[in-house]
């Protein structure tokens, strides 16, 4: 009753002086069904684990298998399309049997090879990128000097560079990591450019006001808060990556997978081609998932 009069009260006070009334407090605590994270801008994400996002992609995956199973008997060609039975039983075998064929290594030695290329073209790629989007997003005229060459490389495929890159370098490991390095440098810049350019200016007025200096304030400030896209940007280009070396693991390489699907493609070897693909897979996944740790750990409201 005394609550009634209170609020009763307070809205007359405000209508007598031409304010707004006062809403009643409505914010209660969390509870452990409802427990949410309050974003900027009014967002709000749970703060729990969801289960069923992990339930409905296992449902996804049992379906993709079952479909994949029903066409694959329907069909009933194994050089077409194997079970996944075949398929799961080939790639497990393949992980510790030497295939003879592609130069008597096993599988997983393959995709050590495939992996190895695209670590040190991706991560390459990464540290230039990052390293020209810093100085674009820095310096206003190195910025109108390189735009122009960025955005006219950026839509050209890596892998239209392949006869070229044979003719000028051979088949050796040159060619692939430069291959894989113009793929990411222009995704790294323009990640770099845009993240940097969304920090609120006046976290760097800030800094500059408490005595930073120009490059002190990106690499502490504007960095630091432009982490969470870069990371964003260094997994757009991981999935190129693997495009780039697969490519050219087809037509100029001695190893690695896709130099063994290639093979196992012209011996007719489906499940060996299928093992390939999701050995790519896999390493892909994991990579990924790598990175998207590493964002959680850099954007705290990704937590």
């Amino acid at each position: 009753m005394s609550t009634e009069v209170t609020t009763d009260s307070k809205a007359a006070d405000s209508a007598a002086t031409g304010a707004a009334p006062a809403s009643p407090a409505l914010v209660s605590a969390p509870t452990a069904v409802d427990a949410t994270v309050i974003l900027a801008g009014g967002r709000t994400r749970a703060r729990t684990f969801s289960w069923s996002r992990v339930a409905y992609g296992v449902l996804g995956l049992i379906l993709s298998a079952a479909i994949w199973e029903l066409v694959s008997c329907l069909k009933d060609d194994p050089v077409i399309l194997p079970t996944v039975q075949k398929t799961v039983s080939t790639f497990w075998d393949y992980l510790t049997q030497k295939y003879p064929a592609v130069q008597g290594k096993t599988l997983w030695r393959h995709a050590l090879v495939s992996a190895a290329r695209i670590l040190a073209g991706w991560g390459a790629g990464v540290v230039i990128g990052v390293a020209l989007g810093g100085v674009m997003a820095s310096v206003r005229v190195i910025r109108y000097l390189l735009d122009p060459i960025i955005e006219i490389s950026r839509p050209l495929p890596p892998l239209a560079f392949i006869p070229l890159f044979i003719v000028w370098f051979g088949i050796g490991e040159t060619p692939k990591f430069i291959l894989i390095l113009i793929g990411v440098v222009p995704v790294m810049i323009i990640a770099t450019v845009s993240a940097l350019d969304a920090v609120p200016k006046e976290l760097v007025q800030a800094s500059r006001s408490l005595g930073a200096s120009p490059l002190w304030s990106l690499l502490t400030v504007r960095l630091r808060s432009a982490l969470p896209g870069i990371i964003t940007g260094m997994r757009l280009a991981m999935g190129g990556a693997w495009t780039s070396i697969v490519a050219v693991e087809l037509i100029a390489a001695t190893s690695g997978l896709g130099y063994l699907i290639n093979n196992a493609g012209v011996n007719l070897q489906t499940p060996l081609v299928l093992s390939g693909i999701l050995a790519i897979s896999v390493l892909g996944i994991t990579f990924d998932g790598l990175l998207r740790l590493l964002h959680r750990f850099a954007d705290p409201t990704s937590r």
